[in-house]
């Protein structure tokens, strides 16, 4: 249960934010434009296409964020045994 309570901590950690709000933006846009382009531009865009919007940009910066904490968990482990610990 530590890992998932110190994967969420990492979601706000600075060293990630940036990383990962870049990646959203990018795979997010192209998820919106490729999901929900043609509905935007005919203004058919309802609550439900919102919501599916919102989770285009929100499951790329999950997935990164992950990505860069498990990365430094095992950056971490690695260390921490090659220094005998």
């Amino acid at each position: 249960m530590n890992v998932i309570k110190d994967y969420l901590g990492s979601l706000f950690d600075q060293e990630f934010l940036l990383t990962g709000l870049k990646t959203a933006l990018i795979v997010g846009s192209l998820l919106f434009l490729i999901n929900h382009g043609s509905a935007l531009f005919r203004g058919e865009m309802n609550r439900e296409r919102w919501i599916s919007v919102f989770l285009s940009y929100l499951m790329p910066y999950l997935v990164n964020v992950y990505g860069q904490y498990a990365y430094r968990r095992k950056l971490s482990k690695s260390q921490h045994h090659h220094n005998g610990g």
